[in-house]
């Protein structure tokens, strides 16, 4: 029942999604086909649009035709490429992915560094001025971080380049020499994100007996983190992935567009600019269908972790507490 639920969940909120998507574009000012062929176009070029895009026909009537379309895939045509939108997203999206992904690496590292760091060193003086930091480097803006790594590691030093993308297909090294500045642009605030929730969980496991009994037999208190206190405090933090994974996916808008990269964050705003409806509707549905699902499989591997989050009761008492 808890897998049969989620999967419930995922598709329900999906179609609230589309139906909010498609009813908000609907409301908004202007015209697309004015947009498109510019405001010198005739009436009869602009009827001919809209007989040709479907924008002619009841709202009602066009929303459960995109629907039914995008659930064989087919996304509609954008109005600024004139191209298939599934295509256009397909396009863009092995480099989206592909700065999603090492931007999660570098993220976990650096969380789970950090959190060992600030759990280690939680006694010591600089504790109090390193968490300090930490709130500074919590709070500075992705695209802020990206302007400062430009500035220093492609302007001053000239050791990656500034924008552009390299396919994986022109090799590994090219790949990751053009991603690395961008990956790291979006993972800094995510890690401290994760680093933080790490050194809670850590510090909360802290005040078990079998964190005592470790302490009791002379063992290190490096060792007693990392071998008894770490594998039990990273339960809690895989809840956080799915938040980690949103975070990347809505940073990568702004990152890919500091960077210059061909990715779904490019088409968002090219889309906006020029008021691409079915480019917009189908970006927005893709996002949301990838943050529901990277959600909904955190949710599966915790509850293969923790089994107990299954019984409906216990889950409704941790959130109590």
């Amino acid at each position: 029942m808890f897998y049969l639920r989620k999967i419930l969940n995922f598709f329900t909120t999906l179609i609230l999604i589309s139906l909010l998507t498609f009813f908000v574009f609907q409301l908004l000012p202007g015209n697309a086909a004015l947009a498109v062929l510019g405001v010198d176009a005739d009436p009869g070029q602009i009827a001919s649009f809209e007989e040709k895009m479907g924008l002619d026909k009841p709202v009602a009537e066009r929303y459960a035709l995109w629907i039914c379309n995008a659930v064989r895939g087919d996304l509609g045509i954008s109005y600024q490429y004139n191209q298939s939108v599934s295509r256009l997203i397909g396009g863009s999206f092995s480099v989206t992915l592909s700065l999603a992904l090492l931007s999660l690496v570098f993220t976990v590292f650096i969380g789970f560094s950090f959190g060992f760091l600030y759990a280690y060193i939680r006694k010591s003086v600089f504790f109090r001025p390193l968490m300090a930091f930490h709130q500074v480097w919590f709070s500075i803006p992705s695209f802020c971080t990206a302007l400062l790594l430009i500035l220093i590691f492609a302007v001053m030093l000239g050791i990656f380049p500034s924008m552009g993308y390299s396919p994986i297909s022109n090799g590994f090294f090219q790949w990751l020499h053009s991603l690395v500045l961008p990956a790291f642009s979006l993972s800094l605030g995510s890690g401290a994100i994760l680093a933080r929730y790490i050194t809670t969980s850590i510090l909360n496991q802290e005040k078990q007996d079998y964190v005592r009994t470790a302490r009791s037999k002379g063992m290190g208190e490096g060792r007693v983190i990392l071998i008894h206190i770490l594998p039990n405090a990273l339960l809690p933090s895989i809840t956080t992935l799915g938040l980690i994974m949103t975070e990347i996916l809505g940073g990568s808008i702004i990152i890919e567009n500091v960077f210059s990269l061909p990715g779904i964050g490019r088409l968002v705003a090219s889309s906006i600019l020029t008021r691409d409806f079915p480019l917009i509707q189908g970006l927005v549905l893709y996002l949301a269908f990838i943050t529901l699902l990277c959600n909904t499989l955190v949710d599966f591997f915790y509850s293969i972790v923790d089994p107990r989050i299954r019984n409906k009761n216990y889950a409704i008492e941790k959130s109590s507490n």
